[in-house]
């Protein structure tokens, strides 16, 4: 597949509620940088020519200029404003998409830790299946009330989520539904393609809570 077709739209709405303070959780530090920048680090360092689409609040725009500037932050990326909820800022995302031959995978900006062996999978099967998401097995007892849950039956949910871009756009002309909580339950209730899972990583954790940093800090640590 020509490189020019893959494209990533990076989802970065969080007001920052849970980690207790009034800066948004995407733009923390995380060692010498905002979690952000550690995020589209990830995906040009996978592809340096893939095509970077960052969906930020409007009222956060000025904000990120302002830390690029800061920190001497390069990488070529657009920003598109986001909307009401993740799937209105997927589908804002989508609408600056040039064309339908490409590959579009949709990414958690609070997801720093993302490595190139998962984003590989992920567009490789993506390319051969037309979606694919990573996913990890769950490990905790689970129970349903008092009931115990077959554990082996579950799995925790990741991004990046990749797509045909054909198939994302047309799920996304769907009305929006409170069940849309990811990129794969609105193209699976579309019907037009069933995603297949493929290994995601522990390390690929996603930033809500002040707890999530000091992992991600510590995490980072071990790999300089």
């Amino acid at each position: 597949m020509n490189k020019q077709n893959k494209q990533v739209i990076i989802v970065a709405g969080g007001k920052g509620l849970r980690m207790g303070g009034d800066i948004p959780k995407q733009f923390l530090l995380l060692e010498d940088r905002p979690v952000l920048m550690h995020t589209i680090r990830a995906f040009y360092d996978y592809d340096p020519e893939i095509r970077i689409v960052l969906v930020l609040p409007n009222e956060q725009m000025v904000y990120w200029e302002n830390l690029c500037a800061n920190y001497d932050f390069s990488i070529p990326h657009q920003i598109v404003s986001g909307g009401e909820t993740r799937f209105h800022s997927v589908k804002n995302g989508l609408a600056v998409i040039e064309t339908n031959d490409a590959l579009i995978g949709i990414h958690d900006g609070v997801r720093p830790l993302v490595d190139k062996e998962l984003i590989t999978r992920v567009y490789e099967q993506a390319e051969l299946k037309g979606a694919a998401y990573p996913v990890i097995p769950v490990i905790d007892s689970m129970r349903k009330g008092t009931e115990p849950i077959d554990r082996s039956q579950y799995f925790l949910v990741q991004t990046p989520q990749v797509f045909k871009a054909n198939m994302l756009i047309e799920a996304y002309k769907q009305e929006y539904k409170p069940e849309f909580t990811d990129d794969v339950s609105v193209v699976e209730t579309s019907g037009i393609c069933r995603p297949v899972m493929v290994e995601g990583s522990r390390e690929n954790i996603k930033i809500t809570t002040p707890v999530d940093l000091v992992i991600a800090q510590a995490l980072i640590k071990c790999k300089i």
